[in-house]
Parts: structure tokens; sequence; C-alpha cells
């Protein structure tokens, strides 16, 4: 896959993700937070839905197949054959946009054989943006409420990891899964790092937190699902981390046959 592609697919991968966001944000301030209830008794809503088509109708025009969490039903002996991949969350962090917290995004990723090259995380109430490409490095926009091409964007774009000052060893957390096996991984790191601080966030704003430098470590010993990843991992891959397997070696790999995450470790 040419650069040339790579720079095409991302402009059409930060359009979708922005129109999704104004989807969501419609519904967000509207509060109507009628929510369903899915097969894994995870919640579902209005902007879900609204934000999957949004992002479905733009993609569509890339000609590559989409896997989404709003749509995953597409049988394995199908997904096996196709050697490049968009991964959708239309809307990661359903609990934290019914409680209103603000710490919701919109995850799009490209998969090439079964690794993830390109990644875009917008999140609607701050409109922020990040976005990266694999060898071309990531970046971070503030307040974007409107796209015209990349190459606007890259003029007041922050390229990451961020420069800082912090001393403070921070690990994240999740804002809904600090489980037990979690806090022994923590108490284990004050070890090396007495000082060490808890911040937690809720959806992938966690991997953008270890990509862009404001955080040092997450680990994720909870389930999660490819489409809550794959963005996040591209993201923080075009930074030089890594999202590694907890409990095996290497890297998460996507487009599986069960789209279940190992365990794993964002540093």
């Amino acid at each position: 896959m040419t650069q040339e592609q790579l720079n095409r697919l991302l402009d059409i991968a930060v359009e979708a993700a922005i129109v999704a966001g104004k989807d969501i944000i419609s519904v967000y301030e509207s509060g109507d937070f009628s929510v369903e209830t899915k097969v894994d008794n995870s919640p579902l809503t209005r902007a879900d839905k609204l934000a999957h088509e949004a992002i479905a109708t733009k993609l569509a025009q890339t000609g590559v197949p989409m896997l989404s969490e709003e749509g995953q039903t597409i049988p394995y002996a199908e997904r096996a054959t196709w050697t490049q991949l968009w991964i959708v969350d239309p809307l990661d962090g359903t609990k934290e946009f019914i409680s209103r917290n603000g710490e919701f995004t919109v995850n799009i990723a490209l998969i090439y054989k079964a690794r993830p090259v390109l990644g875009v995380i917008f999140v609607p109430v701050l409109q922020e943006l990040f976005f990266g490409i694999i060898g071309c490095g990531a970046y971070k926009v503030e307040r974007v409420n409107h796209f015209d091409s990349i190459k606007e964007l890259m003029e007041v774009a922050v390229r990451l990891p961020l420069i800082s000052d912090r001393v403070t060893y921070r690990v994240i957390g999740s804002r809904s899964h600090m489980d037990e096996r979690t806090m022994r991984f923590i108490d284990s790191l004050r070890k090396e790092h007495p000082e060490l601080e808890i911040v937690q966030r809720g959806s992938s704003l966690k991997i953008c937190m270890v990509a862009s430098g404001e955080a040092d470590i997450y680990p994720r010993f909870g389930p999660t699902m490819e489409w809550d990843t794959a963005a996040g991992h591209a993201i923080a891959l075009a930074t030089g981390k890594r999202l590694i397997k907890a409990d095996e070696e290497g890297e998460l790999v996507y487009n599986k046959e069960n789209l279940l995450n190992p365990y794993f470790i964002v540093k």
C-alpha cells in the first residue's frame, strides 16, 4: 500500500469520524438517552446507530470492507479472505455517553494483513482529534469542528508524543473496569515507582494518553473487543508505543475468528 493511498484513506476516515461525532453530539444534547441492551448485555443507544450509519456511508467509497461493533455478524469465512479492512467502533464508551462524562470516542482503524496501519480517534465533546499512520507519525488536533483536508489539519496539529516535564510515573486505569488483577499489577509497579499516580479515563482515551505521553502505561486485564483497540493501537504504534499481550508474546492482531482481544498492556 503506497503512502498516497494511505493519505487518501486517512482523509476519508477523518471525515467519517467528524461527521459521526456530530451525529453523536446531536443525540447527546437532545437528552434522548433511550437505551437498548445488546446480546452481550452492553448498552446500545440511538447515537451508536446514527454514528455507524454515517461512518459506513463515508467508508463505502473506499471499497474496503468494514467490520463494526454495530455490524459484527459477518461470517469469519468471508472476513478471512480480506487482506485489508476497516475496524470501527462508532461510539466507544457508551457507558460514558449515558453517564454524560464526555469520555467517549469515535474509533476508525485500517487493518492490513492483521496489523493496524492507520488510526483515527475523535472525541466529540472536546472536539479533539487523534490520528496516525505507521511509519509517518501520529498527531493531535484540538477544537476540530469541520474538515477540509489533512493538509489543513496538519498546519495546526501537534505531533505525538507531547513534550512534557512530568516526572511522576502515571498509570491509566479504566473508569469502569478496575479489577483485582489490575490493582495487583499496579502495586507491583509501585516497587520501582513509589510516587506512582493512577489516572482513570473511559473509552480509547486511555490508549491515547499513553500514545501522547500523558501517561506511561495502561494495563488491561478485562475483556475488550478488536474495535475497542484497533484505532488506538495504530496511533500508539505510530508514536513508537506498543500494545503487547499480557500473558503471551507479541502484539495484538486483528480480524481473528474470535474478535475478543487477549489481555494487553500499552507502553
